[in-house]
């Protein structure tokens, strides 16, 4: 049987090659069957501190997936 899931992942704006890269891998260890990916990102708006003159903006991404469980 094929059920369909949600899975998030969230990280911030600097963080982002490490982000696909942990995707892909999640992806590829699981086996599934991506069926959509979107993402979101929520600017913080303003400074990151003293020593910044911008922040890091919090990026949400949402992976569709397919995966079969074994019927009860």
């Amino acid at each position: 049987m094929v059920i369909q899931q949600v899975k998030l992942f969230k990280t911030i704006e600097s963080e982002l090659p490490e982000m696909e890269k942990t995707i892909n891998r999640w992806i590829h260890k699981n086996k599934v069957k991506v069926l959509s990916i979107s993402g979101n990102i929520a600017s913080h708006g303003g400074a990151g501190g003293p020593m910044s003159s911008f922040s890091s903006s919090d990026i949400l991404v949402v992976v569709m997936y397919e995966r079969e469980i074994e019927a009860a």
